[in-house]
């Protein structure tokens, strides 16, 4: 019987001071819960329409899970989209925390959602890491389109957080090498690994209420690009600064208004459209960051998740 509950989330590390062995217990105690039956009042149930399992997807020197969802019955129909997830979090984070989004997305679309169990960033592990994760995912399940069941012409990209960062650099990675996307869903993204990406209004009004966000994300920071990194690596990793921003796909920009990163979203959208991409950007009042992934607490999910199924639904049609 599981025995472990939202309550037994371990407390918010200084983050100041947190040395690399405090990350990596923080990390498995939060996940444990995050990957728990009884957060599920908080994160949400899957849609019992759908069915999830995990793979292990053999990629260049590594081997790595990917949580698969599909419609039930998929076996019996045709090639279904394909939506490649990925999840927020960064240095902590389960793609087991995102179920109720992608198993929704995939049951009702209809569609395959593979959400990436990434590399988590940490002293050894940069934010590149987690981006290949993201990219060779997806690179793999299109060349294997059939074995996966997907249809290589209708692919979206879904990520949250540091998952919207890895995702906006996948939709530049996909248009430099010829390979389409029909869509690309970006919530509440953090899209600037710079020095600047504290320099929005939106980190001033918010980087400290609610939670401790300002901390948290200079820690996050720190090691998605360790110092030393060389500055073009750094603007590299950081889609807000990249020097073109044409020809990507077709964007859904969802943006929580209470967000200390709220500004990255609205200014990535305006980036976009400024280069001739179609951007749709959605703000939710009152939300806070990782309002998706806890709609047993934010009602606003609700309504996003019914607003990137349907964007999904028109950008992924025959």
């Amino acid at each position: 019987m599981d025995e472990i509950t939202f309550a037994d989330r371990p407390p918010e590390p200084d983050y100041a001071t947190l040395t690399p062995e405090g990350l990596i217990a923080f990390r498995e105690a939060e996940n444990r819960v995050r990957a728990s039956a009884a957060a599920r009042v908080v994160l949400g149930r899957p849609d019992p329409e759908a069915t999830i399992a995990w793979r292990e997807v053999a990629l260049p020197g590594r081997d790595l899970p990917v949580r698969v969802h599909r419609p039930q019955g998929a076996e019996r129909g045709g090639a279904l989209p394909l939506v490649l997830h990925v999840h927020g979090g960064g240095f902590v984070g389960t793609a087991t925390q995102c179920d109720w989004v992608t198993s929704h997305v995939a049951a009702r679309l209809p569609s395959v959602v593979v959400s990436v169990e990434h590399r988590l960033i940490d002293p050894d592990t940069p934010l590149s890491a987690a981006v290949d994760d993201g990219w060779d995912v997806l690179r793999h399940v299109v060349r294997n389109a059939g074995e996966w069941g997907v249809d290589p012409t209708r692919v979206a990209v879904f990520g949250e957080s540091c998952g919207g960062l890895v995702n906006a650099l996948v939709a530049l990675r996909a248009r430099e090498a010829g390979a389409a996307l029909r869509a690309q869903v970006l919530v509440n993204p953090a899209v600037d690994v710079t020095e600047a990406m504290f320099d929005h209004a939106s980190i001033a009004e918010y980087g400290h209420a609610p939670g401790a966000a300002e901390p948290l994300l200079r820690y996050f920071r720190r090691l998605a690009v360790p110092p030393g990194t060389d500055a073009s690596e750094v603007r590299a990793l950081s889609p807000l600064h990249a020097d073109d921003l044409s020809g990507l796909a077709p964007a859904l920009v969802v943006v929580p208004t209470h967000d200390a990163l709220a500004d990255h979203g609205r200014r990535y959208a305006e980036r976009l459209r400024g280069a001739g991409t179609p951007a749709r950007l959605t703000e939710y009042p009152g939300a806070p960051h990782g309002f998706l992934s806890m709609p047993g607490l934010e009602e606003q999910a609700h309504p996003a998740r019914t607003e990137i199924l349907d964007f999904l639904r028109a950008s992924l049609a025959d």
